[in-house]
């Protein structure tokens, strides 16, 4: 129960960037700014900026092995993003969803270590 309740902001910190960029992305796209081979680059890039946001912040909040931390945070989102993908049956699930996910979860790992090595200690 607290780790749902530390894991509240940064999964906000997740859907906020998430959503952010992509309306930046799809707006520099709309206004032919960026054309498709970006816009391709960038659908990888963002949820990778997102998640490194989302593990920072889990990090910082985290009392000790912020890996574990940003572990569980990538996997309770991204038990929901699976959960939309199967009842919106969008496609099969194939093993380049799975390298993708690795790397989400990396990114998030990745972040937590940083957050935590920048977390203020607590007196």
């Amino acid at each position: 129960m607290i780790f749902l309740k530390n894991s509240i902001k940064p999964l906000l910190a997740i859907l906020i960037s998430l959503l952010l960029l992509t309306l930046i992305m799809t707006s520099l796209n709309y206004f032919n700014l960026i054309n498709y081979k970006i816009v391709s680059i960038l659908k990888l890039i963002i949820p990778i900026i997102s998640f490194i946001i989302g593990g920072f912040i889990i990090g910082t909040r985290s009392v000790s092995r912020g890996w574990l931390a940003g572990l569980k945070l990538c996997l309770v989102f991204l038990l929901v993003l699976t959960l939309f993908n199967i009842l919106g049956l969008q496609h099969k699930f194939q093993i380049v969803d799975l390298i993708y996910y690795l790397i989400l979860i990396g990114s998030t790992m990745i972040g937590s270590m940083i957050g935590i090595n920048k977390r203020k200690p607590t007196v």
